[in-house]
């Protein structure tokens, strides 16, 4: 075993129930952080969001990781370099790095979904990028600080390169 993969070795199994995790509000989202880069020896880092209806984050690229989604409840519509698909609950969706990508919530319902980040570290935006959640429902609507998003991007290998994408009714 290299010194690498022993220093990043995880010596013990992580359980969290159902509405365990760290909570955040992220944008317009109402996230779970279940697995970081630390507690997967930097395997992974794994998000349920819970976001609403008619949101968008701006396009942007992730430099050091790939990230999937899978959607469990509701319809998202995703672009990912010049493709654009529409996923409904029970798709999975991978979106390679180095690739622009956004993805719009479709209709009048909150999508819930499962985001993989791999390897992990990515998941730092979005708890060093949001604030500890209030309750379990979704964030106020106000408008995102793009200028604060673009610096917690940075830091974390990504970087905003376009606006959010519109709902297929608009």
């Amino acid at each position: 075993m290299s010194s690498t993969s022993s220093t990043n070795a995880v010596h013990q199994a992580c359980f969290l129930a159902p509405d365990e995790g760290r909570a955040v509000w992220f944008l317009r989202n109402h996230m779970t952080i279940k697995a970081t880069a630390a507690s997967t020896g930097g395997a992974f880092g794994l998000v349920e969001s819970l976001i609403a209806p008619g949101f968008s984050p701006p396009l942007h690229v992730h430099h050091r990781e790939d990230e999937s989604f899978w959607v469990l409840e509701g319809e998202v519509s995703m672009r990912c370099g010049d493709r654009t698909f529409r996923a409904s609950a029970g798709s999975f969706v991978f979106l390679p790095r180095d690739v622009p990508h956004t993805f719009v919530v479709e209709g009048d319902r909150p999508v819930r979904m499962l985001t993989l980040l791999t390897p992990g570290g990515g998941e730092g935006v979005f708890i060093d990028g949001g604030r500890p959640a209030e309750h379990d429902g979704l964030p106020p609507a106000s408008p995102p600080d793009i200028e604060a998003l673009k610096r917690v991007s940075e830091r974390y290998g990504a970087e905003i390169v376009g606006p959010p994408m519109k709902p297929a009714a608009c």
